[in-house]
């Protein structure tokens, strides 16, 4: 479809602004970005994030269950303990860029003072979920959709008050002890760091110490670290720290059936995904339940 934008050349003329604002409108429409919709009612609301598949030059068949979570949970209505929970979706590229150009914190800003819980999800390690304790301002260079690379600092708007980390606000020892689904769930605490007054990085199993910079989150140094940074960072920055909860999870790689080194789907490969985004549903579930508990 971008392509199709790219190359259109109407009668009517269109400008490089022109044509730069439509591929924008559709990058942001076709994911979901502008029709978050949550109608009237005494309902809870859930926001969630889900990503592009990515890697795709390695392997055409990867898919990406975050994404494929998204496109199955939004609007679709989970029953707690303390009432109904109307989920809304959005699904983010995987690219640098457009995270510089501020697209996490456009789409969620008009929201966050609005819903009663949001988590971002990406796809994280083999056979297990992981609740996300800490982010990091750093980016490591992994090549995105684009091939491209960045190590930088997280580029945020007023740099100057950039915190090194964010923490998660999820209810993320409730979940890890409920039975949500056959993955196990861990509360990940590791991150990596530069101690203060050092300069190597050291992986720290507990969390950052005091005065250092970070190298990575619990969720690496990539774009489902970055996600989950700028979320939260925004969530602080709109002085919701302890009003709202909110914060990453990864699922478990989405893997095909032994054997399988063709074929773009098998019945383990379906299994796997109805298995996680059932899992994400019921972790929804217990984090909404817990997180009323809490404010009782």
């Amino acid at each position: 479809m971008t392509k199709e934008v790219r190359g259109w050349e109407p009668e009517f003329g269109l400008s490089d602004a022109q044509r730069t604002s439509l591929l924008d409108q559709l990058e942001r429409t076709s994911r979901g970005q502008t029709d978050i919709r949550y109608p009237r009612g005494p309902h809870k609301r859930v926001l969630v994030t889900g990503f592009d598949p990515f890697t795709l030059d390695r392997d055409i068949r990867i898919s990406n269950p975050s994404g494929a979570t998204a496109l199955a949970l939004d609007g679709t209505v989970i029953e707690t303990a303390d009432g109904p929970a109307r989920v809304e979706t959005a699904v983010f590229p995987v690219r640098w860029r457009d995270f510089a150009d501020g697209t996490v914190e456009r789409t969620l800003r008009p929201y966050l003072k609005k819903v009663d819980l949001f988590t971002t999800v990406s796809q994280g390690r083999v056979g297990r979920f992981d609740v996300e304790r800490t982010n990091g301002a750093w980016r490591g260079g992994f090549g995105d959709n684009e091939n491209v690379s960045r190590t930088e600092t997280i580029p945020v708007t007023d740099p100057a008050s950039q915190p090194q980390w964010t923490t998660t606000t999820l209810p993320y020892k409730a979940i890890v002890a409920a039975a949500t689904g056959r993955f196990p769930v861990y509360d990940n605490t590791s991150v990596t760091e530069i101690p203060a007054g050092a300069t190597d990085p050291v992986v720290r199993p507990d969390g950052p110490t005091a005065g250092s910079t970070a190298r990575a989150g619990g969720g690496g140094d990539y774009l489902s670290n970055e996600i989950a940074y700028r979320a939260t960072l925004l969530r602080d920055r709109l002085g919701l720290h302890d009003r709202l909860p909110g914060g990453h999870v990864h699922t478990p790689v989405l893997q095909f059936g032994a054997g399988n080194t063709t074929e773009v789907t098998d019945p383990q490969f379906v299994a796997n995904r109805l298995d996680i985004i059932a899992q994400v549903r019921a972790i929804l579930t217990v984090a909404v339940s817990a997180t009323e508990r809490t404010r009782g």
